[in-house]
């Protein structure tokens, strides 16, 4: 009787044991679960506070303004690197209107130009005409010549035709009396010949003559046009140039030279260009989000990898001067 109640009692706590191991591997899941969503929780939030911080740092700061009389009494060397990328893009700016200027005077210069060239064309092709008919008239007048010595020499061999003794001598004077005919037959066509390129040359002058005078008409009133469009913008373009050379002064001569190497190589002028919708002002190619960052800072003068041009934020670019 003891022994039964012995082996009932070992029974029900082994039941007892196995519950418990069958609880504790049911909540192993919902324990790896719990630790799944705080990781996830945690890298969030560590994710949200580090956009949160990025963002901080890449906003844009209120207004920047910039003390333009404390740049002209300062020395050149003594610039920032945000003073120097301000003077680039003023002078951007500068010479940009100085385009706009040109750009109205449209294809005017160009057209001046051709006109002045094919003028020049023209008159050296009628000089060229003139020497050549200058030569032409030489070549006649010595073709003439040889006639006249020719029809001498057959009137003397026909004289002495008259006087022969023999054959041979007949026949010897028959010939040279045929060869100088021959040749006064020659000259002759010659002298045609030159007085048809003599008269070809002319009438290539005369067209000549006429264009010429027609592109003189069309050069002065192209020149006409310019010379009213220049008068107009003048004053303005002069003091935009005194306001670039200006500016020219308080540049380091080496960004000066790098500003005018990449403004030739731009075919819109542009060398110092703002950060438009994430991207670089003149090529629109993408800029990295740290680059951004690094341009906002104006702590180093930041190129486009792609154009080359100078990068600047916008908040610089509308700085106020004060």
């Amino acid at each position: 009787m003891a022994k039964k109640t012995e082996a009932k009692a070992d029974k029900n706590e082994a039941v007892k044991a196995t519950k418990d191991v069958n609880s504790k591997e049911s909540n192993k899941p919902e324990v790896a679960e719990n630790k799944a969503e705080e990781t996830t929780k945690k890298a969030t939030s560590r994710r949200a506070a580090a956009d949160k911080k990025e963002t901080k740092e890449i906003a844009p700061a209120e207004e920047f303004s910039v003390d333009v009389a404390s740049l002209k009494n300062k020395d050149v060397k003594d610039f920032t690197v945000e003073e120097k990328l301000y003077m680039l893009y003023k002078l951007q700016t500068v010479v940009s209107e100085i385009d706009k200027i040109k750009t109205l005077r449209g294809e005017l210069p160009l057209e001046v130009q051709d006109l002045e060239d094919e003028i020049a064309g023209l008159k050296t092709r009628l000089d060229k005409y003139q020497a050549e008919i200058q030569e032409l008239d030489e070549n006649v007048s010595a073709q003439k010549n040889k006639i006249s010595e020719s029809k001498l020499l057959v009137e003397k061999y026909k004289g002495q035709l008259d006087q022969v003794r023999n054959n041979r001598e007949f026949d010897n004077l028959s010939k040279e009396v045929e060869f100088q005919e021959l040749e006064v037959e020659f000259s002759e066509k010659k002298i045609k010949e030159f007085n048809v390129a003599i008269k070809q040359k002319k009438e290539s002058i005369s067209g000549s003559k006429e264009i010429l005078d027609g592109r003189k008409i069309d050069l002065e009133q192209k020149k006409k046009e310019l010379q009213e469009i220049v008068a107009e913008t003048r004053q303005e373009e002069d003091k935009l140039r005194e306001k670039a050379k200006a500016i020219e002064e308080k540049i380091e001569p080496r960004l000066l030279n790098a500003f005018k190497r990449i403004r030739k190589g731009a075919r819109n002028g542009l060398a110092v260009v703002n950060i438009e919708r994430d991207a670089c002002g003149g090529c629109f190619n993408k800029i990295p989000p740290q680059k951004q960052l690094d341009i906002k800072l104006h702590k180093k003068i930041i190129v486009c990898e792609y154009c080359g041009r100078v990068m600047i934020d916008p908040e610089l670019a509308n700085a106020k001067e004060v």
